[in-house]
């Protein structure tokens, strides 16, 4: 259990093959459980979780640094973090439960590149960028990259060996609605089988869209964000065809080799609703419930 940076990477480069870096370690049992972990005797495990330089987060200016051991539960606390992440209070109140919420971290989620992480749509409206630290000749060097190249497929990143994971950087968002939506096999402690989620901010009279964020997880490899559904609504005035017309063709992009169709209808339903949901957050009407169809597992 480091508690410096330099001496959490001095472990992690000295660990024996098959070791394991762990935060809030709540992969840990299912990866096990499931296999993916083949041995599940690990040579070592290194615990992140005291170093100093990975805990809190920090405003610069129009962008937020959130340290890698910041956890899922901080998004329903911290009132900072609620006024400029929108929508990761929504993702944080569908994430798994709260003894998990307390333990498990953003940037873990991200490091995990799973196609159904419920952080990672969020981070890619928020133009999530990732921090990644090493040792270079002795002393800590560190890179960037966005999360939306950082991860390549399912579990699969741009992570060099040696290499942990620091920070996520994400653009704040103050005076935008967000929202997020989830549906999966059951009602709690739910995988996603698909999510989605929204960031909305309109003109002062709140019917011109200003700019909207827009992504989608579970539909394919990786999450995806809705860049061509954006720039459709971008500029326009906001009404109900506009609305049904943008829910339509995410459908398409639905790559999933499993429950292919429940997945498109779900996708167009939650699109739909991700937009409709930010929207109210902002103080536009709800939708009454004969106005649009809300999807169940």
């Amino acid at each position: 259990m480091p508690t410096s940076l330099k001496e959490a990477l001095e472990a992690w480069a000295a660990a024996p093959k098959g070791s394991r870096l762990v935060a809030g370690a709540t992969d840990i049992l299912p990866w096990a459980r499931e296999g993916r972990g083949g041995d599940v005797h690990l040579p070592s495990m290194i615990d992140l979780s005291r170093v100093t330089e990975l805990c809190g987060y920090e405003v610069q200016g129009d962008r937020v640094r959130l340290n890698a051991n910041v956890v899922y539960q901080v998004f329903l606390e911290d009132k900072t973090l609620i006024r400029l992440l929108p929508n990761m209070p929504y993702c944080a109140a569908w994430f798994a439960d709260d003894q998990i919420r307390q333990q498990a971290t953003l940037v873990g989620n991200i490091v995990n590149a799973s196609p159904a992480g419920d952080g990672i749509p969020p981070v890619l409206t928020l133009n999530g960028e990732i921090e990644l630290a090493r040792l270079d000749h002795g002393a800590v060097a560190s890179r960037r990259m966005p999360v939306s190249d950082f991860i390549t497929g399912p579990g699969r990143t741009e992570m060099a060996p040696g290499e942990i994971a620091t920070a996520v950087i994400l653009d704040a968002m103050e005076g935008y609605g967000g929202s997020f939506q989830k549906v999966g096999l059951r009602r709690s402690l739910v995988i996603s089988a698909v999510c989605c989620t929204a960031l909305i901010k309109t003109g002062d009279d709140g019917r011109i869209i200003e700019d909207v964020r827009l992504a989608l997880g579970g539909i394919g490899p990786r999450p995806i964000r809705l860049r061509d559904i954006e720039e459709m609504l971008r500029g326009r005035q906001m009404t109900s065809e506009l609305v049904a017309e943008a829910s339509l063709k995410p459908a398409e992009m639905v790559a999933s080799r499993s429950r292919v169709e429940y997945r498109r209808a779900v996708t167009s339903g939650f699109v739909e609703a991700a937009i409709e949901d930010a929207l109210v957050t902002l103080g536009a009407p709800k939708p009454e419930p004969d106005q649009r169809e809300t999807l169940h597992a």
